[in-house]
């Protein structure tokens, strides 16, 4: 528990101090944003900063900080590790610089923002990956929440029906209609969740394991025989939405477009991703708790969990909610695990819509528009979950690929803010670092994954190592060539 409080003071000084230098290299001022400038009460639509927080916080957040926390807590106190570091150095930048690049640029979506930065070919390619990582997190986010009320009562296609009646309905709807008006309770609740689970925590003051006596891959000493898992790079691609997550960027333009002022912008994209790490950091600890407390394993102590280590992240919410906080914690796990992912869901969608839209140069105040990007979207996620749910292991099928994607579009997103960095020469080393290291992440895990080339570790981790040293390379002829362009630009002036 203390390596807990020492994280937790960590998030806290990240978003102090860490977060406000990240806020000067940008540099924040006065202009008009474009939730004024362009105004049209569908999209652009100016909301109170608290009301933009809650919103920025749940559209982010879902269950990914709950679920990969605690699939993450199996490998130990690592986890702790990845998630201050990675929230506070890579995830709350990502967010903040993604979210005040689309102000700067009327509010644009992100692969309007990768084309301009790296490319129309690069451009490209992340519209097509970005409205498929879209659509596949709003397929993902029905099934799930489908089954879990399905357990409840009814059958499990009526729910999936229900879900995406209501997804249609608030795609299409103003943001302030639905979005504006429900998210903030919903966020609220999830963060009231937590804040009693650690309220648990101090009160109780459970024996954990500490980062200076376990850290390793306790996973594997757990399960020699079946736990294959890595740290690296599985570790980082498990805990996405509680340390980074690409995902992320494709929300915050959504947001940019609500704000009055470029000023709101680190309590709103840096404090709602420290926020996410914090939630991340309180599931992580008691997960520890749940699979490694002393002196009885949590699962021990509570007489319906019967899978032990294997129990699933859905599960051990519900477990531990019912066990420690009785009634309420009943209520508050159902939001969290079913309203979340569901409002994650419809604003993947809409997202979706947006990004298309700006392809499209298509104006999205007319219904008939907008119901010519919404019914091919949503007939590819109704394709997608009728796969899902054919195959008896479709969905973890699915949630392995987003999983990598979601980490994917980070690393592109990252190299974009650092060559937006680099041109308007400031501090590009905020992003840099975050960017090589996620893109040696991502190419180590396509190499030794069992979804994709399941190639032996040594060679795998090989050309991951590989995939850093191009990186490296392209980044320095790259900045060479920058550099040699402003020196003849000076000259020729």
């Amino acid at each position: 528990m203390i390596s807990f409080a020492l994280c937790l003071l960590a998030l806290i000084c990240g978003y102090i101090v860490y977060g406000r230098f990240v806020e000067r290299v940008f540099g924040p001022d006065d202009r008009v944003t474009p939730a004024v400038a362009k105004a049209d009460g569908m999209d652009y639509i100016v909301l109170p900063s608290w009301k933009i927080f809650m919103i920025q916080f749940l559209n982010i957040a879902g269950t990914g900080p709950i679920f990969g926390a605690i699939m993450g807590a199996k490998f130990g106190p690592v986890a702790y590790v990845w998630i201050v570091l990675g929230c506070i150095f890579a995830g709350a930048t990502h967010d903040y610089l993604s979210g005040m690049l689309s102000m700067r640029n009327d509010g644009a979506g992100l692969p309007q923002l990768i084309g301009k930065y790296l490319g129309s070919a690069a451009k490209s390619v992340m519209l097509v990956f970005t409205v498929l990582l879209l659509i596949m997190v709003g397929t993902v986010f029905v099934y799930s929440p489908a089954e879990i009320l399905h357990s409840i009562g009814g059958e499990t296609m009526m729910w999936v029906c229900i879900i995406f009646v209501y997804y249609i309905i608030a795609t299409m709807l103003p943001i302030d209609k639905i979005i504006g008006k429900v998210y903030p309770l919903f966020a609220i609740s999830l963060l009231f969740m937590a804040s009693a689970l650690m309220v648990w925590l101090f009160i109780h003051w459970p024996t954990v394991p500490e980062l200076w006596d376990h850290l390793y891959n306790m996973g594997k000493e757990a399960e020699p025989d079946k736990w294959i898992d890595q740290i690296f790079p599985c570790l980082f691609i498990t805990i996405a939405c509680g340390a980074i997550s690409g995902f992320h960027a494709t929300q915050s333009p959504l947001m940019a477009r609500c704000m009055k002022s470029e000023r709101m912008g680190r309590p709103i994209f840096y404090g709602a991703m420290i926020t996410e790490g914090i939630v991340a950091l309180i599931w992580a600890t008691v997960s520890s708790w749940f699979f490694y407390g002393n002196p009885a394993p949590g699962y021990e102590l509570i007489e319906a969990a019967t899978a032990g280590f294997h129990t699933s992240a859905p599960a051990v919410v519900n477990l531990v909610c019912n066990e420690w906080l009785g009634v309420t914690g009943a209520v508050l796990a159902m939001l969290g695990v079913v309203a979340a992912p569901i409002t994650s869901g419809d604003t993947a969608f809409r997202s979706a819509r947006l990004v298309v839209a700006d392809w499209l140069k298509m104006d999205q105040r007319p219904i008939a528009k907008r119901l010519t990007i919404c019914v091919p979207m949503f007939c590819c996620s109704i394709a997608m979950l009728v796969w899902q749910i054919e195959n008896p292991d479709g969905f973890n099928t699915i949630w392995q690929y987003f999983g990598w994607s979601n980490q994917a579009l980070s690393v592109f997103t990252l190299w974009m803010l650092t060559v937006y960095l680099v041109r308007e020469r400031k501090c590009f080393w905020l992003t840099l670092i975050p960017a090589l290291f996620m893109t040696t992440v991502c190419s180590t895990f396509l190499f030794v994954s069992r979804q994709a080339f399941a190639l032996p570790e040594p060679l795998a981790y090989g050309l991951g190592l590989a995939c850093l040293v191009v990186a490296v390379a392209w980044f320095t002829l790259w900045y060479r060539k920058e550099v040699g362009k402003e020196s003849a630009n000076k000259i020729n002036q």
